[in-house]
């Protein structure tokens, strides 16, 4: 059997843990027979966590005969893991076991240096941090799993369970993988990826800044024509004295922040209403349908169709006509949400 040890540290995410002993252990060959142990260890023989108390009966030393090691997310507030735990895991990675972070249980394979020179990636949420901390990972904000060989991290906590069905299925093949999917009552491969659950926030802009008048004129004008030139004029300025200065303020071009609004209209209005596609580009400002699709793709990582089947609410019954979230809101969808 392939043995699986699933690391559990202080202040461990509860699902982050849970999710994978339910994907491994739910796996059956075609003749029944369960392919995978699944076992818990742990630094110490209690683990404490939020409301609770968990007893351990393996240590560290089920690290050394395991073949994947799964280490799942923990809470920031605890601080590094041990250099027990660190040392443990570089051992097994030297002696070729696979291991696998859920969310930011990749902060911990970092920390262990599992991860310099690799692609990475973790909640979105905590994306930037992971970067800007360990500088040698290259962080991937935008999947929901990235599978490197023997080193493999995940995004949020259902992303996990993505990344452990890619895991059987590259064991075991399709067919076994689709039966524990559906066990899990979840498909087997989602369309797009991570960039469908983020919340595309405005840029940040200096409070006080004299951009703020402009751009709350940008967000009322979404659905007609905004050109560098008419955005130029009405902060008085010439185009190129504007985007240097728009660039200074905000940190990308006036027409990437202009597209990422009108993705982030069309996201709520696929959220909010049941328009067409062609309705909806319009509302959102783009020239045409077919330059909407490529767009939202790009930028969220799946369809409008798809995007719509996987968030669509019923808009509030006292609403008029779905126009957008209030400006300077970020307005968060069905998602991932949470580390």
């Amino acid at each position: 059997m392939h043995s699986v040890a699933i690391l559990v540290l202080d202040d461990v995410v509860p699902f982050d843990m849970a999710a994978p002993m339910q994907a491994f252990d739910w796996t059956r060959l075609p003749d029944g027979r369960s392919p995978y142990r699944v076992r818990l260890c742990a630094e110490s023989p209690e683990v404490r966590t939020d409301g609770l108390t968990l007893r351990i009966d393996l240590g560290l030393e089920a690290l050394e005969t395991a073949d994947t090691i799964i280490v799942p997310g923990r809470s920031e507030e605890h601080g590094p893991p041990s250099e027990r735990v660190l040392a443990a895991l570089r051992r097994a990675a030297g002696a070729g076991t696979r291991i696998a972070s859920v969310c930011v249980g990749a902060f911990v394979l970092a920390e262990s240096g599992l991860l310099d020179g690799l692609r990475a990636t973790t909640h979105w949420m905590a994306a930037a941090e992971l970067a800007r901390r360990y500088p040698r990972v290259e962080v991937q904000p935008d999947v929901l799993y990235v599978d490197n060989g023997q080193i493999l991290t995940s995004a949020g906590a259902a992303a996990g369970l993505d990344m452990c069905l890619h895991m059987i299925r590259r064991d075991l093949g399709s067919a076994v993988a689709a039966h524990a999917a559906r066990m899990c009552v979840v498909p087997l491969e989602r369309e797009g990826g991570q960039a469908q659950f983020i919340v595309h926030e405005r840029p940040p802009v200096p409070r006080g800044s004299d951009l703020e008048p402009l751009l709350e004129w940008i967000e009322d004008n979404l659905a007609g024509e905004v050109t560098l030139g008419a955005m130029a004029a009405r902060s008085g300025m010439s185009e190129r004295t504007f985007s240097r200065r728009f660039r200074e303020q905000t940190g990308t071009t006036p027409l990437q922040w202009l597209l990422r609004a009108r993705v982030r209209r069309a996201q709520y209005l696929l959220e909010n209403g049941d328009h067409s596609i062609e309705r909806i580009a319009r509302q959102a400002g783009f020239g045409s349908p077919t330059a909407f699709r490529e767009r939202f793709r790009r930028v969220v990582g799946t369809t409008p169709h798809a995007y719509r089947a996987a968030f669509h609410g019923k808009p509030a019954a006292s609403a008029g006509p779905a126009q957008g979230p209030p400006r300077g809101s970020s307005r968060l969808s069905r998602s991932e949400a949470g580390p």
